[in-house]
């Protein structure tokens, strides 16, 4: 059982406890196995006690210092004794210069110091009990994650400018390039909001009258990457166009909230919607088969596109469509963006098989492939001529789509 001695409004930093009448330091830090907080202590006098009641700098050092033993026990290990203890005296007891030499340059320090208010500019000039002056009990994490992210930029080589900066403000992408990102605009100066809402303005013209369909070759929730790349392309080029000095970082993340904006309105939008009075038969290249007949409650094409949604993957990525009545239908070979269209040349007879007339076309992406499906569903093989040039040659075909991905 342990009583409380002393804590800080702050009950994460370390607390001095009593057990059994001998005086602890209690440490927080790391996780164990199950990710719950592990708990170390350390015997301290009451000397050093005094300190840590009075100097909110030593104690934060302190805590600083400690912080990497604590990580270096891991999830179950013990936590180092004898080197914890080496630090109480020159931590609690030191001069001011030999805290400046001795705990400069260590990170879990800094973000102690930063966290609670510390003098930045003073901090990364190694001058740590001069940047204690506005030390603050209580923690600001923010203030930590906003110094990490600018060390991250610089060590890149990117200064951000006051309108940059509330750019990735606005888009929650301050502090995480990676979050998706999002509409804030109070988390944007007031004075500088207009100059954002303008910059937004400019990616909105530039993006106007585009969209980012989905893609239900890479799953049920996936958008066109090539669209996406397009859009993306517009939009970097208005702004670019219309506010040379932006930083690259800023053209992104407004790239990347239009972009991730138009890719959600697509997951909402409805699909194609053709449908015949012909029954079609879908299958991949797994073996799988789904037949399709008029008065099912999804059109032929959507229907046809969830079928490919639940199925496509890495080493399924050939679909086909047949109309076996009228002896015909399209294979779609994603891997290469290309079709083959399938006709009747001869049709059974007798007890013999029918013959097939195979012709190859390149199609240019998702887009031509919904077109192309639309088409078939609609108006049979008749219906794609214009998707052409069609080849039965296949080598010739090949040396075309060699020729494409040159």
């Amino acid at each position: 059982m342990s009583d409380i001695v002393f804590r800080r409004a702050n009950g994460w930093m370390p607390k001095a406890i009593r057990v059994g009448g001998a005086l602890r330091l209690e440490v927080v830090g790391g996780a164990d196995a199950n990710h719950d907080p592990r708990v170390f202590t350390i015997p301290i006098e009451d000397a050093h006690l005094a300190v840590i009641r009075e100097d909110l700098l030593r104690h934060l050092l302190l805590w600083g210092m400690l912080q990497p033993l604590c990580d270096a026990a891991g999830t179950r290990g013990p936590l180092d004794q004898a080197a914890a203890a080496a630090l109480l005296d020159p931590i609690l007891f030191g001069t001011p210069e030999a805290l400046d030499a001795r705990c400069r340059h260590h990170r879990s320090v800094e973000s102690q110091l930063i966290a609670h208010g510390a003098d930045i500019d003073l901090l990364e000039r190694g001058e740590i009990v001069a940047a204690s002056h506005s030390l603050t009990e209580t923690a600001d994490p923010q203030r930590v994650q906003e110094h990490d992210a600018n060390r991250r930029r610089a060590e890149r080589g990117v200064h951000l400018t006051p309108l940059d900066t509330a750019i990735l403000k606005y888009t929650g992408q301050y502090l995480h390039g990676a979050t998706i990102p999002r509409r804030l605009p109070d988390a944007v100066d007031p004075a500088l909001l207009p100059e954002v809402l303008q910059v937004i303005a400019v990616a909105e013209e530039a993006s106007s009258g585009m969209g980012i369909a989905r893609d239900p070759r890479r799953g049920k929730t996936a958008t066109d990457k090539a669209d996406w790349k397009r859009m993306e392309h517009a939009v970097g080029e208005a702004l670019r166009g219309t506010h040379p000095a932006l930083a690259d970082d800023a053209v992104r993340t407004v790239a990347f909230l239009v972009c991730s904006e138009a890719a959600k309105r697509a997951r909402t939008a409805p699909e194609d919607a053709a449908s015949t009075d012909r029954a079609l038969v879908f299958t991949d290249d797994k073996d799988a088969a789904l037949t399709w007949t008029p008065g099912h409650p999804r059109p032929a094409t959507a229907a046809f596109w969830d079928f490919v949604a639940d199925r496509a993957g890495s080493r399924n990525e050939v679909f086909t469509i047949e109309d076996e009545q009228a002896g015909e239908g399209i294979q779609l070979q994603f891997y290469a963006d290309s079709a083959a269209r399938i006709t009747t040349a001869v049709p059974a007879s007798d007890g013999s098989e029918p013959q097939y007339r195979v012709e190859y076309g390149l199609i240019d992406g998702l887009r031509g492939y919904r077109d192309l499906v639309c088409a078939f569903t609609t108006g049979g093989c008749a219906a794609l001529d214009r998707f052409g040039p069609w080849t039965t040659d296949i080598d010739e075909f090949e040396r075309a789509r060699r020729r494409r991905s040159a």
